[in-house]
């Protein structure tokens, strides 16, 4: 079973695309170990994803969950999250 990976953003966060693009590039590395998910919060077509991240507690984006667990509350790099993903395969 793949590890899923969460990352909570807004349409206006300067810092947002970094925690997106530092997912995309752990997907590219790791592949089928990992299904990504960018969730915009502020997305008004999807007013699900405001509950997710009150369900998570979330209070600043970027938030990186994996598993379900908050893991990175700020964008991390590269090498930062695939070292913790790797940590869990």
């Amino acid at each position: 079973m793949a590890i899923k990976v969460e990352v909570f953003s807004t349409s206006t966060c300067p810092h947002c695309p970094a925690a997106i693009e530092a997912a995309q590039v752990a997907k590219d590395k790791l592949g089928d170990a990992i299904d990504v998910e960018s969730v915009k919060i502020d997305d008004m077509e999807h007013p699900e994803n405001r509950q997710r991240a009150i369900d998570y507690q979330i209070m600043a984006v970027p938030t990186v969950v994996i598993d379900g667990e908050v893991s990175f509350i700020g964008a991390p790099s590269d090498a930062e999250l695939i070292e913790k993903l790797e940590s869990l395969l």
